[in-house]
C-alpha cells in the first residue's frame, strides 16, 4: 500500500500558485480517500501538439502536474493528438487552420521529448487521445453530443462573441469541448489540470462524468503566464514567449528582461519554491536587503537550471554579467559601425530611435519609438529613453538590446 503524505501537506503544494479549484472540499475529500485506501489519483493534463515547441506557460501545468507525481499520484500527460485535427478554439476569434496527421504526428514526438525535462518520465502515463476519439464511430459520436445542446456550446465566451458578431462557427469546433471532456471519461480522472481560460472544456469533463456515472473531477486552474511584455499571454506568435529548448544564454537573457512586477508570478509559477518561500524573498527585496536585479539573477539561473543543467546556467549568469554589468559585449554579438553624427540628437545627446533603425533592430523610426514606451528597449543593460546624455569619449562600443535581439554598436 502507498504512502501518502498528510492531506494538509499535500494541499499546501498542490494550492500553491492555483488560480481556482472546483472543489477543494472535494480534492481534500478525495486526497483523504486516497491515503486510506493507498490509491493513487489519476490526474491528466491534455497538450495539443499544434506547434514544435513547448513554451514557458507551457510548463505551468506540467510543473503542477510534477507536484501531483512527487505526491505519488498518478500522473498522465495526454498528447491531444486527435483533438488538434479540430484546434482548441479557446481564446481564438477565427476557426483555426487544421494540421495535417504527418504535422501532429511531428509535433507530437517533439513534445515527449521536451516534458521530461519537468517529468519523471518512469512514472508518467504518456497517452493520446486518438487511442479512443479515433474510435469513435458516428453512432458513439451521436450518443456523446446528445449529452449537450446548442445553447449550452453558444454559452461558451468565444462561440457567443463570434456568434454576436455574426462570424463563423465552424460546427467541428462545437465538438471540441465535448472530446476533451470524453477524454476524462475514458481515462477515469480524478483531477484535470488546465487554464483559467480552459474552465468550459475542463467543466464540460465533470458533466460527461457525471452522464458516465463517474464522480466527478476535481478541477484545477493555473493562471495564464503573461510573456515577455508582461501584457499579453506567452505565445510564439506574439513574439514574446521564451522557449524550453532555447540556448541557455538566450533564456537567461530574456528573463532578465521581464519586470520586476512580473518577477514575483514566475517565481511562483515556474520554480518550486513554495509560496511563502516565495513571499519571503519579496519581503527581503521591499526591506532592501536583497536587490531585485540579484533576485532576478537567481530566478533565471533556477530556470535555466532546470532545463540545462546547473553547469550552463552558471554560464550564462557570468555571460550576462560581462554583457551588461561589465559593458562587454559577449562574443557572439555582430557589431555595427555607426558614426555619432548620424545617431546625434540636436543637443548632442544619443538619440536612441536613429540608433535602433542605424544597427538594424528597428525598421522606423516609429516602431522604434514604439519599443521604447514599451520599455524593450535597453542600452548596456539599462532601459532605455529616447535620448540618452552622451559623455563618453570616441570611439565608443554600446550594448544595444530590443527584446531577445542584440547587437553592439561602435560609435564614433
Amino acid at each position: 500500500m502507498s504512502t501518502f503524505l498528510p492531506v494538509d501537506e499535500q494541499l499546501d503544494l498542490l494550492q500553491k500558485g492555483a488560480a481556482e479549484i472546483i472543489r477543494v472540499t472535494d480534492l481534500r475529500e478525495r486526497l483523504e480517500e486516497s491515503r486510506k485506501t493507498g490509491k493513487p489519483l489519476r490526474v491528466k493534463a491534455g497538450f495539443d501538439p499544434t506547434a514544435p515547441d513547448l513554451h514557458l506557460g507551457h510548463t505551468v501545468l506540467m510543473r503542477k502536474l510534477r507536484h501531483f507525481q512527487q505526491l505519488g499520484h498518478t500522473v498522465i500527460f495526454l498528447v491531444g493528438d486527435f483533438t488538434s485535427l479540430i484546434g482548441d478554439p479557446t481564446g481564438r476569434n477565427v476557426t483555426r487552420k487544421p494540421l495535417t496527421r504527418e504535422q501532429i504526428d511531428k509535433n507530437a514526438e517533439t513534445y515527449k521529448e521536451q516534458v521530461f525535462k519537468i517529468l519523471d518520465e518512469k512514472t508518467t502515463e504518456v497517452r493520446y487521445n486518438s487511442e479512443w476519439l479515433g474510435k469513435l464511430d458516428y453512432e458513439g459520436t451521436i450518443r456523446l453530443t446528445s449529452h449537450f445542446t446548442v445553447s449550452q456550446m453558444l454559452e461558451r465566451d468565444e462561440f457567443h462573441k463570434r456568434f454576436q458578431a455574426e462570424q463563423p462557427i465552424s460546427l467541428h469546433e462545437l465538438l471540441y469541448p465535448v472530446m476533451q471532456g470524453y477524454d476524462s471519461v475514458c481515462l477515469e480522472c480524478d483531477v484535470e489540470l488546465g487554464g483559467t481560460d480552459q474552465k468550459f472544456n475542463l467543466m464540460c469533463g465533470r458533466e460527461l462524468q457525471r452522464q458516465y456515472g463517474q464522480k466527478p473531477q476535481i478541477i484545477l486552474m493555473t493562471p495564464i503566464l503573461e510573456g515577455l511584455d508582461g501584457g499579453q499571454k506567452m505565445s510564439k506568435s506574439l513574439n514574446n514567449a521564451i522557449g524550453i529548448n532555447e540556448p541557455p544564454s538566450e533564456m537567461y537573457g530574456k528573463l532578465m528582461s521581464i519586470s520586476d512586477e512580473l518577477m514575483w508570478k514566475y517565481f511562483l509559477l515556474l520554480t518550486d519554491l513554495r509560496g511563502s518561500e516565495v513571499e519571503a524573498l519579496k519581503a527581503d527585496v521591499l526591506a532592501g536587503t536583497t536587490h531585485p536585479m540579484e533576485m532576478k539573477k537567481r530566478l533565471a539561473r533556477t530556470i535555466v537550471a532546470d532545463f540545462h543543467g546547473e553547469a550552463a546556467a552558471q554560464s550564462a549568469d557570468e555571460n550576462w554579467a560581462r554583457m551588461f554589468q561589465q559593458k562587454e559585449a559577449a562574443e557572439d554579438l555582430e557589431e555595427v559601425r555607426v558614426s555619432f553624427a548620424d545617431v546625434a540628437g540636436s543637443r548632442g545627446e544619443l538619440h536612441i530611435p536613429k540608433l535602433l533603425v542605424r544597427i538594424g533592430l528597428a525598421t522606423s523610426g516609429a516602431e522604434a519609438n514604439r519599443k521604447i514606451d514599451e520599455k524593450a528597449v535597453k542600452i548596456d543593460g539599462d532601459v532605455s529613453g529616447r535620448m540618452r546624455p552622451w559623455l563618453s569619449d570616441l570611439p565608443a562600443r554600446v550594448v544595444v538590446r530590443l527584446g531577445k535581439r542584440a547587437k553592439v554598436a561602435v560609435i564614433s
